[in-house]
């Protein structure tokens, strides 16, 4: 499977429509967590937002919930 060269350097700069699409969010819900200050960091370019790909990797394991082990705490 071939990955766009955006999606696999770390430190490529995405849209919100991409980051909608890799996180099967709408770009309304995107827009809300940012005025909330809420959801990945983001970058800011004047009126121009992209995610950082590095950053939206480290939310999603960041917010990644981890159940414990049957019989364990």
């Amino acid at each position: 499977m071939h990955v766009p060269q955006t999606l696999a350097d770390p430190d490529s700069l995405l849209t919100e429509t991409q980051v909608g699409h890799l996180l099967g969010l709408s770009i309304r819900t995107l827009q809300s967590w940012r005025l909330r200050r809420a959801g990945p960091l983001f970058v800011q370019v004047g009126r121009a937002v992209r995610y950082r790909r590095r950053d939206l990797l480290a939310w999603i394991e960041a917010n990644t919930v981890r159940t414990p082990a049957v019989g364990g705490l």
